[in-house]
């Protein structure tokens, strides 16, 4: 057994690595640069953590989501294996004592946001560090078309100059040729080296519904379905509505989105998990992290935006390799409501700037003052204060995020954390000085560790439970203590931030570059065309569809998706069909009668009525009322 192997059976007990996660490992542990494309739910995240594992040091995770990084680390701990986050939610003393245990070798995964690369603590701290690996997650983030480009993503480049000598792992589940090319030079690849799995999934059966009642056919599809499932809306009120109607039609389901409090969020997985909730009803928010292998059927109530979005959605489900449906139910409404999107996406830039401007006067920031600066941010009261739709406002924020002058995290829940800033000998003079002190002092050591070393996660309601006190007790306790300065109490707090990355400017000097702006919404566009392709497209395997679309050229049809079921009634191959689409094309650009086909194309009677018939039904061929056939023109 190789040593990979070993820390694979010794950490997370499995005897045997999943397709290209060992040759991904063996391309670090040979020194290369190597960027790891794998669907969702290929195990991206063991790659890195065995390899590093395997050596001394320590690896850095570059990761653009809190709430993932957050999972990983919890992850980790629970296996016995010292990790930690930095990101923006943190007190700067926080951050300084992460930092300060990371140079000591107290932890073995160092999980950041990418900002954090640039200040100045970081880059003093790193020379300190033995960092055997750095780890890219999500690393289509990096690339301008990437379907989510950060540019904050840019500064790992920065690690390379610091840290010459250490492998770089990118990773990613989705990206195009044109991304995958991308990455590599952005992260300044030493030699060109992407190791890639197919997205081709055998086991999982692609499905496209055109319906226009979606509620009826998703409950009959729920209740037709074996084993748990997904259906993914895209908008928060549509999760509780469905919810309740599958729940009044008799079908065990809840509902997620990224609204709901991190408790409410955690017990409505677990529920899922478990098996003792059935059905999931959630927004995008639902999936990250989360690895549930037995997922029988994702349903989609509409295309989302992007074939990267769907891909890596509709990926969860089927992960145990076993049968597994990704089923889309569409209406003609969704295709505006898709080209809608791109207005909404990118507003006129006289609103971005106007945004920009609200946002300097919300936080009362003067100009040429903020840089750095890291703001809570109410988006609710934002754009109730300055009369903007909050659609408007986020898309309008993502735009100013890619030229760089901010960056807006997601919505945090970060629990109430406690340090003790004495040393024991000064906390036991305290606790005989302050005898009402000393009983809650000693509930807060038994409860939790580590509380001199580092800030420590605590939970008051768990406290006031052991203790058989009134929570307001214990929040007064907590306050005292940190106020004559025997503890640092961070409570708990919920929001996302705001960061500036560059100081407060003057409207006149914003720029939105083409680059950002105009390309982008071309290349959005693109996406959206693509998708729909997909959703309402009616003679290419679905498969192949997005297959295609991720570089995979000679891909061969799945044989079992809506397409390819209804071309498996005809007797044809994907290649004869294709040949005798694009000879009829051709053939009816002009209204043509049946008779003279038959003699232009020498096909048998029978096949070519078959294949016109189809074509027909499939909105492909108009058989007009002059008995004539006409080639529809898109």
């Amino acid at each position: 057994m190789s040593t990979f192997q070993s820390i694979l059976q010794k950490y997370w007990g499995y005897p045997k690595f999943r397709p290209l996660q060992e040759e991904i490992i063996e391309s670090v542990a040979s020194g290369k640069d190597t960027l790891g494309l794998m669907p969702t739910g290929g195990g991206k995240s063991v790659t890195f953590q065995v390899y590093s594992l395997s050596k001394p040091g320590i690896c850095l995770v570059i990761t653009p989501l809190i709430s993932l990084m957050k999972d990983q680390v919890e992850n980790l701990q629970k296996r016995g294996i010292r990790a930690m986050a930095i990101h923006s939610g943190l007190t700067r003393q926080e951050v300084k004592l992460a930092f300060d245990s990371a140079a000591w070798g107290d932890y073995k995964f160092l999980y950041l946001s990418p900002e954090r690369i640039a200040t100045d603590r970081f880059k003093d701290r790193l020379s300190q560090m033995e960092v055997n690996l750095i780890a890219v997650d999500e690393a289509h983030c990096i690339s301008q078309w990437g379907y989510d480009f950060r540019p904050s993503y840019l500064r790992i480049k920065e690690l390379r100059d610091l840290l010459p000598n250490v492998p770089v792992l990118a990773l990613t589940a989705t990206a195009t040729p044109k991304v995958v090319k991308d990455i590599q030079e952005r992260l300044n690849f030493k030699a060109e080296n992407a190791l890639q799995k197919s997205f081709f999934r055998e086991n999982l059966t692609y499905l496209v519904r055109e319906r226009e009642d979606k509620m009826q056919y998703l409950l009959q599809s729920v209740l037709r379905a074996k084993g748990t499932g997904i259906v993914y809306v895209r908008s928060r009120k549509l999760t509780k509505e469905i919810a309740d109607y599958l729940r009044q039609n008799r079908v065990s389901a809840d509902f997620y989105h990224a609204g709901l409090s991190a408790a409410s969020r955690t017990l409505k997985q677990e529920n899922w998990k478990s098996g003792k909730t059935r059905v999931i009803v959630a927004t995008n928010a639902f999936g990250m992290g989360i690895d549930k292998s037995d997922v029988r059927f994702v349903i989609h109530m509409g295309p989302p935006d992007s074939p990267e979005a769907y891909f890596q959605e509709a990926g969860r489900a089927g992960r145990d390799e076993k049968r597994a449906f990704a089923v889309l139910i569409a209406a003609k409404s969704d295709q505006l409501a898709l080209k809608k999107q791109v207005e909404k996406a990118f507003p006129p830039v006289d609103v971005i700037k106007r945004v920009y401007q609200a946002l300097g006067n919300y936080f009362q920031l003067a100009i040429g003052y903020g840089k750095d600066q890291i703001l809570d941010f109410k988006i609710g009261d934002f754009a109730s204060r300055y009369s903007m739709q909050i659609q408007l406002v986020l898309s309008s924020l993502k735009i100013l995020q890619r030229e760089g002058y901010l960056e807006l995290t997601e919505e945090l829940d970060n629990p109430s954390r406690v340090h003790f800033i004495v040393n024991r000998d000064e906390l036991y003079k305290f606790q005989v000085a302050n005898a009402n002190f000393d009983g809650f002092i000693k509930l807060l050591l038994r409860s939790y560790s580590g509380l001199f070393t580092n800030y420590v996660s605590i939970d008051e309601d768990l406290l006031a439970k052991r203790g058989n006190i009134q929570l307001d007790a214990v929040h007064r306790f907590l306050s005292h203590l940190s106020s004559n300065r025997i503890i640092h109490y961070i409570p708990r707090k919920k929001t996302p931030f705001i960061i500036f990355n560059k100081e407060r400017l003057e409207v006149e000097r914003l720029k939105i570059s083409k680059e950002n702006y105009t390309d982008r919404k071309n290349d959005y566009k693109g996406r959206i065309d693509a998708m729909l392709n997909y959703s309402f497209g009616k003679l290419k395997c679905r498969s192949q569809i997005l297959l295609e679309y991720f570089g995979e050229k000679t891909s061969v049809r799945c044989g079992k998706c809506d397409i390819c079921m209804e071309q498996n009634q005809l007797g044809l191959s994907q290649l004869e069909l294709d040949k005798m689409g694009e000879q009829l094309e051709n053939l009816l650009l002009e209204p043509c009668p049946f008779e003279e086909l038959i003699f232009k194309l020498d096909k048998n009677e029978d096949e070519l009525i078959s294949v016109i018939r189809w074509m027909i039904d499939n909105g492909k061929i108009v058989h007009r009322i002059d008995n004539c056939l006409e080639w529809v023109k898109e």
